[in-house]
């Protein structure tokens, strides 16, 4: 098999067999496959495309390409969440204590972040001493025990993924709907979960812009893991704007904090509840969907869902003191206002350009290398549709470079348009699809 006539065929729109799919993976992940190569057959798949059956032999090839999870040690059915990312989305740092608490064990494989934040482990590293590094025995022995454990990958999972995309990274083959849906689930599928939940984002701050787009992706996605016996639900959401009013590291630990102790921003609460009741759902639990919502609205009101984070913080070396006193994360040592010049109402917020605000101030990575800031970050005093008198804050930069702080407020500046007259609120929940399709 040559991997010239793999390329020409699906440059001239053929379908790669299950033997050419599964050929280039394994060889570009050996690495007797060169960059060039590759390059050449991702752009011919971003151009012309991928049948469903190319994506999932895609999919199960990178999934299959190193260590596959065992969870059968774990008691109960484990699920799993993923978002296809967004900015200030910090649900996984809420809903895996959350489920735990309703006694669904929440087995989390989560990454770091290459972008405006960290992923999920860089914001928990904001907690001095959480450690995100654990063996697969550890991982597995601290589910058991106190039902959650979120860590970094253990093992070498779908390490083909890994390398094909850091390629399409910088050959602008992101974009491609057969692309994304096969790295999300290989990855997921390596993971371990019987049960997957996909947040699928649509917006100016997420990868699909449109409905559509968004509803595509999550069909491909479900299909995959339909095909490999596995129950995967997603729910298409707004990212037009952030999600929340924070965006960074710890402060967006701080703001899980407020939602576990029954506070925080009604957006983010709303999809907690959304994706927490399907989650439990998955997980085989007798309820409704209404019955399920109730479930974790109680396990908020009683606190237990913050003990529970509480808990897990505590096993995995965490500073228990932080989070019972959140004002004691780290904070960017400048405070700089955005404040209104006149009084209006907020009719946009650019999602994806607060995220470079973000990254400007030292929040995210340009590049695997770059060391991030913790302490830095942005809070949205005032959301869409929310009315702001003149002298009043729009939003806060926490900043521990002065003059890079001033810079980021100019830019903030742009991510935002007004109304004089009030704005209609835009959905959160736009669908939520299964394998039989609108649930």
């Amino acid at each position: 098999m040559r991997m010239y006539d793999i390329i020409l065929k699906k440059r001239e729109g053929g379908e790669l067999s299950t033997e050419e799919i599964n050929y280039f993976v394994k060889e570009y992940t050996k690495g007797t496959i060169p960059d060039y190569q590759a390059s050449a057959l991702l752009m011919a798949i971003f151009l012309k495309k991928m049948s469903r059956r190319e994506t999932v032999d895609l999919t199960k090839a990178m999934m299959n390409s190193g260590d596959v999870l065992d969870l059968s040690q774990i008691e109960g059915v484990v699920v799993d969440k993923h978002s296809t990312g967004g900015v200030g989305d910090k649900t996984t740092l809420i809903l895996a204590p959350l489920i735990a608490s309703c006694g669904i064990p929440m087995a989390k494989m989560a990454g770091r972040g290459l972008g405006h934040t960290g992923g999920t482990i860089d914001k928990l590293e904001s907690i001095e001493g959480f450690n995100t590094q654990m063996s697969e025995e550890d991982f597995i022995q601290q589910v058991n025990k106190i039902g959650v454990a979120i860590s970094g990958q253990t093992g070498d999972l779908a390490p083909a993924d890994k390398k094909i995309y850091a390629l399409r990274d910088v050959t602008a083959t992101v974009d491609n709907l057969s692309l994304i849906a096969s790295s999300v689930m290989s990855k997921k599928l390596a993971s371990g979960a019987q049960g997957i939940l996909l947040d699928v984002k649509m917006g100016n701050g997420a990868f699909m812009k449109s409905e559509e787009d968004a509803v595509e992706l999550g069909k491909i996605m479900i299909d995959i893991g339909t095909n490999m016996s596995k129950d995967v639900v997603a729910i298409i959401s707004d990212m037009e704007q952030p999600l929340g009013r924070t965006v960074g590291n710890a402060i967006e630990v701080k703001e899980a904090i407020e939602v576990l102790q029954g506070g925080g921003p009604e957006d983010l609460v709303e999809l907690c509840l959304v994706l927490g009741s399907e989650l439990l759902l998955l997980a085989g639990l007798n309820v409704t969907r209404e019955e399920a919502r109730n479930l974790i609205k109680e396990k908020i009101k009683s606190r237990e869902a913050f003990r529970k984070f509480v808990e897990l913080v505590k096993a995995q070396g965490g500073k228990e003191e932080q989070v019972l006193h959140p004002e004691t994360l780290p904070k960017g040592k400048y405070e700089i206002k955005f404040i209104s010049d006149n009084t209006q109402y907020i009719a946009h917020i650019e999602a994806e350009k607060v995220g470079s605000c973000a990254l400007l101030l030292g929040a995210g990575r340009e590049n695997k290398e770059s060391k991030i800031d913790l302490g830095v970050g942005i809070y949205l005093n005032k959301k869409v549709g929310e009315q702001v008198n003149k002298g009043e804050a729009i939003a806060t930069i926490y900043a521990n470079d002065e003059e890079r702080g001033k810079q980021t407020i100019e830019k903030l500046k742009t991510c935002y348009q007004y109304s004089d007259t009030p704005i209609e609120e835009r959905k959160l929940i736009y669908g939520i699809y299964d394998k039989s399709n609108v649930k």
